[in-house]
């Protein structure tokens, strides 16, 4: 055997790991939750709208620039001259750079262009200009031959204006091709300004959306705040209803569910308190004869056999006591489940006769039953309690040898069980407080808890019970308990 002790368990802590770590997840704030669905769309909106606007703007810009090129080349083929006709012509051209001057709008951007014939022969301008190689649209822009793309040129992107110009003297004619390349950093520079101007506009919407997104959330989760500072704020066991007159329409469902849920919790609690109590109270009282007898007999003041007896009764009335205080417990635990079931009344009624029918024989008791099938929404273990609990009463209440009769009658919407017994009844004393707990008519030999608990059976199943004497010629006969259920 080694001698090496066992590891202790691992200790836990008694509160049991936090809601959110038991979950498996953080809760969500309902702000940050709130504040990210208004903000982020809107967020992506102007990104977007940002970006449109942008190239609105440049494409704006490319317009305005590109009438300015194309003037340009105008004015350049206004220079033109030619002899020879179509194939044999030949172009000439004198362009001073003055010519250019006027279309420059700053010392940003520079202008180049080339005029050639359709074949591609330079006639004047820069030779490195690339010759355009490309097609008139279809619906040009302006009313005249030209066409704009974009190139490099020296290394540096550039904006070209292609113009088809017809050239014709009294010595020839012939097709020129004019091309004005400008470079861009003046556009450039007007876009990102206009580019610039546009995120200030959209950043300061944005930030106002925001604030008001903010200040608008917080306000709509004030109540849920307010409210959950109050019940923070409450004493431990306080389940009185929630009481929120200002609370949002869409808070009043979860408050209702709350109070309803406090008030079970309350119930629960009072019946749970009820029952220490009572028990405390009803318990104490045969411990107390029970110790009194047993010192008694261990004195000698009484013969063994008379002890023994005495302590029998008082445990027989111990534990009488004991098995329907829980019984009227579990009665309370059953009114929480839903999980009612359809049973045959008639079927549970036979079966406890059957079960009790040894105290019938004992009394030689006139014993009549008469049922029909009646099936009603209930626990077989209460429909069980409630026909023992009141055929027990009819059964010790008769006199030997006299009637007791069980009936069974329903109709559409109620089952009705009667238990006819010949007993003396019930005074008008007693039939005040007949339903309320440890209120028995003979305390030597009930506990006053049957009755309490036949009445808890009959309202979960949300019917109802009654006990009224049989009067005959003036004398009371016997008892009549009548219970009514609601059929399946």
């Amino acid at each position: 055997m080694s001698g090496r002790e066992p590891e202790p368990p691992e200790q836990t802590s008694p509160a049991g790991p936090a809601p959110h770590e038991a979950s498996g997840q953080r809760a969500i704030s309902l702000r940050r939750y709130l504040l990210t669905g208004i903000l982020l769309p809107v967020g992506v909106l102007i990104i977007v709208n940002t970006a449109s606007l942008y190239r609105q703007a440049l494409a704006a810009v490319n317009t305005a620039y590109d009438r300015t090129l194309l003037a340009s080349a105008k004015s350049i083929g206004e220079q033109l001259d030619v002899t020879g006709y179509d194939e044999q012509s030949e172009l000439r051209v004198t362009v001073p750079y003055a010519a250019l001057e006027a279309f420059e709008a700053d010392n940003q951007s520079r202008l180049f262009y080339r005029v050639s014939s359709l074949k591609g022969d330079l006639v004047s301008g820069f030779e490195q200009l690339p010759f355009w190689r490309g097609e008139i649209p279809i619906r040009p822009p302006y009313s005249a031959l030209v066409d704009f793309y974009d190139d490099v040129f020296r290394e540096e992107p550039v904006r070209v204006a292609v113009l088809l110009q017809p050239v014709a003297s009294g010595k020839g004619r012939a097709m020129a091709v004019v091309q004005v390349a400008e470079t861009l950093e003046l556009r450039k520079t007007l876009a990102r300004k206009i580019l610039f101007d546009t995120l200030w506009r959209q950043a300061i919407l944005l930030a106002v959306i925001a604030l008001v997104a903010v200040v608008v959330v917080q306000r709509a989760t004030r109540p849920v705040r307010r409210l959950s500072a109050e019940l923070k704020a409450r004493p431990e066991g306080d389940l009185t209803a929630i009481a929120a007159p200002d609370a949002p329409r869409e808070l009043l469902p979860l408050i209702e569910a709350t109070n309803q849920v406090m008030g079970r919790l309350q119930h629960l609690l009072d019946n749970q308190k009820r029952f220490v109590r009572d028990a405390a109270h009803q318990l104490r009282t045969p411990l107390a004869v029970l110790k009194v007898q047993v010192q008694s007999a261990l004195r000698g003041d009484m013969e063994a056999r008379d002890a023994l007896g005495e302590i029998n009764q008082t445990v027989d009335r111990a534990t009488v006591l004991a098995n329907q205080m829980l019984a009227l417990a579990k009665v309370e635990q059953l009114r929480q489940q839903a999980d009612l079931q359809a049973i045959d009344l008639a079927q549970v009624v036979r079966s406890v006769a059957l079960d009790l029918s040894p105290l019938i024989a004992e009394k030689d008791i006139d014993f009549e039953i008469e049922t029909v099938p009646a099936q009603v929404r209930s626990h077989e273990w209460m429909l069980g309690e409630l026909t023992r609990n009141l055929l027990h009463n009819a059964i010790k209440h008769t006199p030997a040898g006299g009637p007791l009769a069980v009936r069974i009658v329903r109709d559409a919407s109620f089952v009705a069980m009667t238990l006819s017994d010949s007993g003396p009844g019930v005074s008008a004393e007693l039939s005040a407080r007949l339903y309320e707990p440890f209120s028995a008519g003979d305390v030597r030999h009930g506990s006053g808890l049957g009755l309490a608990i036949c009445r808890e059976i009959v309202e979960t199943m949300h019917g109802s019970i009654t006990l009224e004497n049989r009067v005959v010629h003036g004398q009371v006969t016997g008892l009549d308990a009548v219970v009514r259920l609601p059929t399946a």
